[in-house]
């Protein structure tokens, strides 16, 4: 029996012990961690939450604030949208920012931590609460600033690194973009010079001669000056260099707005691109060659841009640089018969149904992944450099006499493209292409050695598993 009360004394006890550490000793140390994760941190609110933004420098202040679906706009000293990325990752950079140790408790001596001049004061707003956050010197540490928070005075030492908080003028907050139109979205691009003018049209595989059913991918083609295809790879990078285009600096509407619009020239370049349905034009003026002095004009309303005059390199392109450079002029899955003839043989390959047949030798079995590398090639062989823009005396350039010929014919029956290679020049060929490449042009000279014999074509019977078996597509 007295075992029995003792054991039930020693429960009694735990069961004490156990509901003072749950209802005292676990909420208490609950809210120390809480105070003290409170303490790191250098602003009380969430992102989500900020509904304003200033921030002040010895330049002068900018008050940014988000508009109805998040996206951040700059209100003073001139109303125009911000660079929604520059602006996030500064808010993030202070959200996340975490005081290291409190330096000094309501000090009136800020001069030695940078604080007496601020280099940059915060004003962050999220709803009805606000904190002012003032920036100084650089930390004993590398990537540490020192601050002071308006709610409590008290000088601390931050995590904060000076290229995420330093130095955020209007321009580093403005938004830079000088076209407001995603690569994707065009589907029309004009380009017009002094004395020329290209048009290019994106267009689906419906709208296009000989393509593939089922395809909705969408190409570029030229439309003026001629009809032809466009060199895909030139095109999208032009267009991945105008959504990029970025301005260095900005003349806003004004008196110095109107006085350097009047010194503008005629324009270098003029870009109209269409996507969503409407225009968007921007004009590039290289106003002093001297200086590099550029600016890009897209509305009357809107400022005028400092540019890089390197930009307008970008942009200057010749009918030969936006071209398809593939010399053939048949594209892969428009071609019917591929007629080759070197110094030494000639054959002819028929697409037969998706296979590769010689004309003289149908029922010869070929190595197809042999024959598509081949044709593919041919198909693919792009010029590298033009020459001459109309084709001359072929002699000095050994057209007179070519090393291969290769003459495409489409699936409409139709002979539509021609390759003619000559002369090596080092690691280059002299080539002449279709009618709608019009010149000499040297394309890679290792086309050269890539040319099989019609024996090479031929399937090798090889052995697996005891069985004789001749390759062909995988």
């Amino acid at each position: 029996m007295k075992h029995l009360w003792l054991t039930i004394a020693m429960a009694v006890v735990l069961a004490g012990l156990g509901a003072y550490v749950y209802f005292v000793e676990l909420p208490s140390e609950r809210s120390r961690t809480a105070a003290d994760t409170q303490d790191k941190t250098l602003l009380p609110f969430e992102e989500q939450d900020i509904t304003g933004l200033t921030v002040r420098t010895d330049v002068g202040e900018v008050v940014l604030t988000p508009d109805e679906t998040g996206t951040w706009k700059i209100t003073a000293p001139i109303a125009t949208d911000a660079d929604s990325r520059e602006v996030s990752a500064l808010l993030r950079a202070l959200i996340l920012g975490k005081i290291s140790r409190v330096v000094e408790e309501k000090t009136t001596a800020l001069g030695p931590f940078g604080l007496e001049k601020p280099a940059t004061v915060l004003t962050v707003t999220a709803g009805s609460r606000t904190e002012t956050l003032s920036i100084g010197d650089s930390g004993p540490i590398s990537s540490t600033l020192y601050a002071m928070r308006a709610s409590d005075r008290k000088v601390v030492l931050t995590s904060l690194a000076p290229k995420d908080v330093l130095n955020k003028t209007l321009l580093t907050l403005r938004k830079k973009e000088v076209l407001r139109v995603a690569q994707d979205a065009v589907d029309r691009l004009r380009l017009a010079y002094p004395a020329s003018e290209m048009v290019l049209y994106r267009v689906g595989h419906a709208d296009v001669p000989g393509a593939a059913s089922g395809k909705d991918k969408k190409s570029w083609k030229l439309r003026y000056p001629l009809d032809a295809d466009a060199d895909q790879a030139e095109v999208n990078g032009l267009l991945m260099k105008l959504e990029n285009l970025k301005a260095l600096g900005f003349v806003d509407p004004g008196p110095h707005h109107a006085a350097v619009l009047q010194k503008l020239p005629k324009p270098d370049v003029k870009i109209t691109v269409h996507a969503g349905g409407a225009d968007q034009t921007v004009k590039l003026y290289q106003l002093d060659q001297a200086t590099g002095e550029a600016y890009a004009v897209t509305t009357p309303d809107a400022p005028l841009y400092r540019i890089s005059p390197l930009a307008i390199k970008d942009f200057t392109k010749e009918l030969f640089a936006l071209q398809d450079k593939r010399l053939l002029g048949v594209p892969m899955d428009d071609l019917a018969m591929l007629a080759v003839k070197t110094r030494d043989q000639q054959y002819t390959l028929i697409n037969q149904n998706g296979d590769w047949v010689l004309e003289d030798q149908p029922a010869e079995k070929l190595d197809q992944e042999v024959a598509d590398l081949f044709v593919s090639r041919v198909v693919n062989l792009p010029a590298e450099i033009r020459v001459i823009k109309q084709a001359g005396p072929l002699a000095p350039y050994g057209l007179a006499a070519p090393t291969a010929e290769f003459t495409a014919t489409a699936k409409d029956g139709k002979d539509r493209g021609r390759l003619v290679l000559g002369a090596r020049s080092g690691g280059l060929v002299y080539a002449m292409g279709h009618q709608g490449l019009p010149g000499i042009f040297q394309a890679r000279a290792d086309i050269l050695t890539q040319i099989p014999a019609k024996a090479d074509l031929k399937a090798k019977t090889r052995q697996v598993s005891g069985v004789t078996a001749a390759p062909g597509k995988k």
